[in-house]
């Protein structure tokens, strides 16, 4: 029997620089919606790497499938053509009603994509200072860019100056985007997640995407949808927006779409499709055939065994014991999200909870402060869901009487 290993701490890893605020875990495998630390304790996976393992861990279709394209070929320059990017790209027209994909590694590069193809969509129209539409609590990245999108003045501290043109509007407020961008010519884009994330699962209205997309068709503008964490069945439907029947022009996708390999990817409709050209925008990594085998695979999958319906088979499920279990806490702001993604706002800040919860073997996450995120695994089953409120209620109710006493 193996020895059990010390606990981890930011002490134990002097090398890596400190740019997170880690639990002592360090995680060995996974199977399913399981994962092990070094240590041999079995936790249930709640939070899936942030919406990123979608077939959870070991997967018996996914893991033979990247094991023979390792054996063929993980990284080819884009000096060549890629046939899986090809193949990727076709299905993701297909699912979304787009046109044409860049592929790149990441959400944030993704999203950064989307800036510069709003802001050259602005040049090729005369518009020497591009401006686009932003939200509050909004989250796109951390490059500087993206990050000046975002909506967060925590994780903005430090880096200004932060890029101009932006304009910031409330969520679900049409009045409030009228009144911000009337009489400005500069106007390019709408740019919002059709749920926010980091922001604390704050979901669009399907009334107000609807609005935007009449308002940006009226004047000209794109309209571009951060499907990065809430796409790629993660509601039900392949991409968020879905739900209210509307197309964007341009739609930034990473995080679930290759299962826990790095990829990112610009989804766009005609009036964005052909904005660049060659030279304007490149990526060394991304599309790789690693990348886009992972992202085939994916889909295929998720097709095969029916995941978008059990992410709403699931998430119904666990959002309803959640609710019977915490809608009379007075504590409980909100419970609220789509599918398999899911939100738990409390009056109070609980951050504390992510390493109760791990000591109690299950993981999740809290963002905004106040608001636990659930965003595990396509294929969490509902036992595993009922698993989720056994472990995760008692201790919202323990922590909301420790902060009231």
């Amino acid at each position: 029997m193996t020895a059990a290993l010390p606990q981890y701490t930011e002490a134990t890893s002097p090398h890596v620089m400190n740019t997170y605020g880690r639990l002592p875990i360090a995680l060995s495998h996974g199977q399913g919606c399981r994962v092990w630390d070094v240590n041999g304790k079995c936790y249930l996976d709640a939070l899936g790497g942030i919406a990123v393992n979608t077939l959870g861990h070991n997967h018996p279709k996914l893991v033979p499938a990247l094991q023979d394209q390792i054996a063929k070929l993980i990284h080819c320059s884009n000096y060549y053509h890629v046939p899986l990017q090809e193949t990727l790209a076709a299905k993701l027209v297909e699912l979304s009603g787009l046109e044409n994909v860049f592929f790149c590694s990441t959400g944030l590069e993704a999203n950064e994509a989307a800036l510069k193809l709003a802001r050259k969509f602005g040049h090729d129209k005369g518009i020497d200072k591009p401006e686009i539409v932003v939200y509050e609590k909004a989250f796109h990245g951390r490059s500087i860019a993206t990050l000046s999108a975002t909506g967060n003045p925590k994780v903005q501290a430090g880096f200004g100056p932060l890029v101009e043109g932006f304009i910031r509007v409330p969520m679900n407020d049409i009045d409030a985007i009228k009144a911000a961008t009337a009489n400005n010519p500069n106007v390019v884009a709408v740019f919002f997640e059709a749920i926010q994330g980091e922001g604390g699962v704050n979901p669009m209205s399907n009334d107000y995407m609807r609005q935007i997309r009449t308002l940006c068709d009226e004047r000209d503008w794109l309209l571009m949808i951060d499907e990065v964490q809430c796409g790629m069945g993660r509601t039900g439907k392949w991409f968020a927006h879905q739900w209210s029947g509307i197309k964007p022009d341009v739609m930034p996708l990473a995080k679930g779409l290759g299962s826990g390999v790095p990829i990112g990817a610009v989804v766009a409709g005609p009036k964005a499709a052909h904005i660049f050209q060659p030279g304007n925008h490149g990526t060394t990594f991304g599309g790789n055939p690693l990348a886009m085998r992972a992202g085939v695979e994916t889909i295929r999958i998720m097709e095969e065994d029916g995941l978008l319906a059990n992410a709403v088979k699931v998430g119904e499920h666990l959002r309803a014991a959640l609710v019977r279990e915490l809608a009379d806490e007075a504590g409980v702001k909100e419970i609220r999200g789509r599918g398999l993604m899911l939100g738990i706002e409390l009056t109070q800040p609980c951050s504390e909870l992510l390493k109760r919860a791990a000591d109690q073997g299950l993981l999740i996450s809290v963002t905004a402060d106040t608001v636990i995120r659930m965003v595990p695994s396509l294929i969490m089953t509902t036992d595993e869901a009922d698993e989720v409120v056994a472990i995760l209620t008692p201790l919202i109710k323990q922590l909301l009487k420790e902060k009231n006493a």
